[in-house]
């Protein structure tokens, strides 16, 4: 029994040393340790029996902020990944929102020189005839019933003298013009013939009468809208013999008839005479079916081409039809609108890198003072492209008419100011 209890207490001494730092494997046995006391022993071993639900407690604590942490991920994972896919979509952009058309041009070039070699048919292409549509005359409504605010014997009465500034290019004044000629009838005015606002880009100097026929404007509108080629004298006077004296109101774009009737026409009726500038899409294209009528009368009969402008397109006709021999008088009339102001105003982007950016920047900026720069407009390049907005380069107009079947040798008629940076992006399109 004395043994036994040895035994035991040999045993406990043994574990004992394992945890102090002595091998069990050791060949000779531990030295016995000092007999300890009561008091010695109790708080060792109630140490070794705390330090399992000591370790259990900060698993338990550790496992709690695991999952913070792991919480936190998540949330950040969520929060984050809507500007990350945009971070993304910026370093990789959206195929066809880069001009990357000369990229293609060299990679095609040797497959598109390789077809001069052989014969092209032309003819199929010139065969196909576009069935017109039918050219209906304008609406037959008695429109003098329906102009002006008055009614009754006040009917005949004008309220004023209107006066317009026509901007843009040609087709941007023709649809000034049309307007205007709406306007007046809605206001009951007489129409001073339209001025043109001097281009800075196309620097043209010339008037209405350089361009239309006055004559046969005036003659035509008679009985609708009454339009006189200067203002009398004695209102001229009044004004200093300057037009910008007269007052002047600034129609916001797409104006409805029932806005000119509230707001401008009161004006006129207390001046006596008015002016609209700018006037570039200034009246909705939806007007009460009276008004439309004086736009198309304006538009289909009003207005054609002094004769100065007929007699040469008539000569430039012929020469054209003298110089396509080869396709039976045929040819090809282009309007390449790449001039500095058109790309500029697009605000797209193409393979000019920085100094094209800087460039551009100013023109907008020299052109429309500051109308590209409000808080409340965003320039969106690539969107622009994506959206077919761009201007098409003469080296993509190139690539367009050799897709289509039209070879080097095809007579084009070009219409056009002069090309932004010619010298760099005409020289493959004349390769084509």
């Amino acid at each position: 029994m004395a043994i036994g209890k040895a035994s035991a207490k040999a045993m406990k001494s043994k574990n004992s040393c394992c945890i102090l730092g002595y091998s069990s494997s050791s060949p000779s046995p531990p030295p016995s340790p000092p007999r300890a006391s009561a008091s010695a022993v109790g708080p060792c071993r109630r140490k070794l029996r705390s330090r399992p639900s000591f370790a259990a407690g900060v698993i338990r604590r550790n496992a709690r902020c695991l999952a913070a942490l792991a919480l936190l991920y998540l949330g950040g994972m969520v929060m984050c990944v809507g500007p990350f896919s945009s971070l993304v979509g910026l370093l990789l952009p959206p195929p066809g929102s880069v001009y990357r058309s000369h990229e293609i041009f060299h990679k095609l070039w040797p497959d598109i020189h390789a077809d001069n070699s052989s014969a092209i048919e032309l003819e199929t292409l010139w065969t196909y005839k576009r069935r017109l549509k039918e050219q209906r005359p304008c609406l037959s409504t008695i429109v003098g019933q329906h102009f002006g605010l008055a009614t009754g014997t006040e009917a005949n009465e004008t309220s004023g003298y209107l006066i317009v500034e026509a901007n843009g290019g040609l087709n941007q004044q023709r649809s000034a013009i049309c307007n205007a000629v709406a306007v007046a009838g809605i206001l009951n005015a007489i129409l001073v013939i339209p001025r043109f606002e001097f281009n800075g880009v196309w620097r043209d100097p010339s008037e209405f009468g350089d361009i239309y026929d006055e004559d046969h404007f005036i003659a035509t509108l008679n009985g609708y809208v009454k339009v006189i080629r200067r203002l009398p004298e004695e209102v001229m006077e009044r004004y200093g013999h300057n037009i910008t004296n007269m007052p002047n109101i600034r129609v916001p774009a797409w104006a409805t008839a029932k806005y000119y009737r509230r707001e401008v026409f009161p004006v006129m009726k207390e001046q006596g005479v008015i002016r609209l500038a700018p006037f570039a899409n200034r009246l909705s294209m939806n007007v009460p079916p009276h008004i439309q009528l004086l736009r198309c009368l304006a538009n289909f009969r009003a207005l054609r081409f002094s004769s100065t402008i007929a007699v040469l397109a008539d000569k430039i006709v012929g020469r054209m039809k003298e110089k396509s021999s080869r396709t039976g008088g045929k040819y090809v009339s282009i309007h390449l609108r790449f001039e500095e102001d058109m790309v500029a105003f697009s605000c797209c982007v193409y393979d000019g890198g920085k100094t094209e950016k800087v460039e551009l920047d100013m023109i907008r900026e020299r052109g429309w003072k500051g109308k590209f720069k409000r808080k409340d407009r965003t320039i969106q390049p690539g969107l622009n492209r994506l959206e077919g907005k761009c201007p098409l380069t003469p080296l993509e107009v190139g690539m367009m008419l050799r897709g289509m079947g039209f070879d080097n040798t095809t007579s084009i008629y070009l219409a056009s100011g002069k090309i932004y940076h010619a010298e760099r992006v005409t020289l493959q399109g004349w390769q084509l």
